[in-house]
């Protein structure tokens, strides 16, 4: 039975999840088609929106706008879904050098907005705090977890939801329509990760893709209410259990679990610690970080119908319902997309790599 939409959505992710859920929310028809089998980056991702960054401890790219949005749109999905999927989760910093302990103390007093000193009733007697401590202030955690899993469940029942292994041969794209197996689309937008990197329509992008590793530990009588952040970042997971790493492995040969991760993990919480802890899973994802540090967002210069949410990075919590929404409100009202994230600005870039 052929089927007809206005989007088809390909990749069920943060930006495919929110881009459907704007188009839920504009009762504009669409179906996911998602693969089971991708190591997507969310399988990996902590969960956290944090609106200070690096080592010099400064603000987020346009966090002031992205912020309070992304805390809107999580309470209003959580709301839709009668579940719990946001918390305000502030970050413990516990420094881990002298250096990032001055870094701190120079931002708490130039420039501020997210840093406080740590308050008194928060403790850390379980902790080795040589160089001190600092709290950030207006941090959340997602349970990435459970939106995905609950939204994906939400779409099956509609009948907006495809599992299957998403391949270009099975696609004819013309300037009326995008045709896929029995599925025709207005528009397809591709929100699939990793996967673009081999998309003969966005592959000229600078991508430069990531392994990201983490550990799931059981840790008894630490408080979920924190994330706590030394070299390694500890976040609230579920009961008793926490998230631990990640790296950013820009080298590799494959997407396993590697025991010099793991090792690596497990003597930084030995010098951390000083209570007990035992490691419960192993997680791996391939993030698709790019050169540029900005997202892509938007439509292709040729192939007026073909569009691409990606490249969201370490951020995609934050920036994932936003940029979804700047591409909804640009397709509705011709609303201009961020000029650091557009893909207009590749335009002569993709116009190279006609497919025709």
């Amino acid at each position: 039975m052929n089927k007809k939409v206005t989007y088809l959505i390909v990749g069920q992710g943060l930006a495919g999840t929110w881009l459907s859920y704007y188009l839920s929310q504009q009762e504009i028809s669409f179906v996911i088609v998602n693969s089971a089998s991708q190591a997507a980056a969310s399988k990996v991702a902590s969960g956290v929106i944090n609106p200070v960054t690096g080592r010099r401890i400064v603000q987020t790219w346009i966090i002031e706008e992205v912020l309070p949005f992304s805390v809107a749109a999580y309470n209003s999905m959580q709301e839709m879904l009668n579940t719990t999927l946001i918390q305000k989760t502030p970050v413990v910093l516990i420094h881990p050098s002298e250096q990032m302990k001055e870094s701190f103390e120079y931002r708490l007093h130039h420039d501020n907005v997210y840093l406080q000193t740590i308050h008194e009733e928060i403790s850390l007697s379980n902790f080795n705090t040589p160089f001190g401590t600092g709290m950030i202030d207006s941090c959340y955690w997602i349970d990435l977890n459970k939106m995905l899993s609950q939204w994906k469940q939400l779409q099956i029942e509609k009948e907006n939801y495809i599992t299957d292994d998403f391949e270009l041969n099975d696609v004819t794209i013309t300037n009326e329509n995008v045709c896929w197996k029995n599925i025709t689309a207005n528009k397809i937008i591709f929100c699939d990760g990793v996967n673009a990197f081999n998309n003969p329509y966005f592959n000229t992008l600078p991508f430069a893709p990531n392994k990201g590793e983490a550990l799931i530990v059981e840790i008894k009588n630490l408080s979920p209410h924190f994330i706590y952040k030394s070299n390694i970042t500890i976040v609230p997971w579920k009961a008793d259990l926490f998230w631990v790493g990640s790296n950013y492995e820009w080298d590799f040969d494959n997407l396993h679990p590697s025991e010099s991760f793991k090792q690596k993990m497990i003597e930084a919480l030995n010098q951390l610690l000083t209570f007990p802890y035992e490691i419960k899973d192993h997680l791996v994802g391939l993030r698709p970080a790019n050169k540029e540090r900005r997202p892509f967002v938007g439509y292709h210069p040729i192939y007026k119908n073909v569009g691409i949410i990606n490249g969201l990075g370490t951020k995609g919590c934050s920036l994932a319902p936003f940029f979804a929404a700047q591409l909804m409100a640009h397709d509705l009202n011709g609303a201009p997309i961020h000029p650091e994230a557009s893909l207009s600005r590749f335009n002569e870039l993709l116009s190279k790599n006609s497919l025709s």
